[in-house]
């Protein structure tokens, strides 16, 4: 077996040709994915950024191509993400009501197993410009094993301890990233890291092995380098692919200076 031999590593290309070829080297090989896959909004509406009334125009890789082609491309990465995970693996998929539906449909063609419907609740969301609709201020995370057979790893008392000893709900609330963690640039649909290390923390073990198929702007990277799990992370585009090596190694350097 040809093992990965890089603890926190961007591959710039499509997920589903990168994922193909890593499980035909590597077999069943990560214990944990997260996926913040397209979310289909690019399609000429509006949003409020800065206060002023901006496109949602995220790039051609945000274009929805129809119901039917993006739930077919959503069953194919996930199809290639389960086959990919260890036997007891999990996999959480983020996403607002424009893809999510999809996403839970299509991991139910697949039998998977579904563990949670997480809502992320943002306290500091866009403003409603219609004024037609109830302010959009929260985004789903389903968290779903490999199969109905997975023995599913979760840090129960860690997520217990960070939340006042009792039992943590799926109801998370955290604000959207801070200034800092776009120092090296930004990506429009960037996730805090706060999230991030909550999900880490709650469904990996140390040293375990993370899959992002649409890495972004590294969040996940750098979640996983500050927590000590191994990482690889996907990325079509160039420049998001060197903004994730960028903050990735930043962390590192941090590291250096504090030991």
């Amino acid at each position: 077996m040809n093992m990965i031999d890089s603890s926190q590593k961007i591959i710039k290309g499509n997920c589903l040709e990168v994922i193909d070829d890593l499980f035909s080297k590597n077999g069943e090989y990560f214990d944990f994915i997260f996926a913040d896959p397209p979310y289909f909004l690019s399609n000429g509406g509006i949003t409020c950024q800065n206060g002023k009334m901006v496109k949602v125009n995220k790039g051609d890789w945000d274009k929805s191509k129809g119901a039917e082609l993006n739930h077919e491309f959503n069953k194919e990465w996930l199809k290639r993400c389960q086959k990919i995970l260890k036997p007891n693996g999990t996999i959480m998929v983020s996403g607002t009501l424009h893809v999510i539906f999809s996403i839970g449909f299509a991991m139910q063609q697949l039998n998977m197993k579904v563990l949670n419907n997480i809502t992320w609740e943002k306290p500091n969301p866009s403003p409603n410009l219609a004024c037609r609709y109830f302010t959009h201020s929260t985004e789903t995370i389903i968290w779903a094993a490999k199969n109905i057979k997975s023995k599913h790893y979760f840090n129960y008392e860690l997520m217990k301890k960070f939340n006042n000893k009792k039992q943590m709900k799926d109801v998370w609330r955290f604000t959207a990233p801070k200034k800092g963690e776009k120092e090296y640039g930004k990506h429009p649909t960037q996730k805090p890291i706060e999230l991030l290390n909550r999900i880490i923390l709650a469904s990996t073990k140390e040293n375990d092995f993370v899959l992002d198929p649409f890495s972004g702007s590294g969040t996940t990277g750098v979640a996983c380098k500050l927590n000590g799990r191994n990482y690889i992370g996907i990325e079509l585009e160039k420049n998001f692919a060197e903004l994730s090596k960028k903050r990735i190694n930043s962390v590192k350097q941090q590291k250096l200076k504090l030991d």
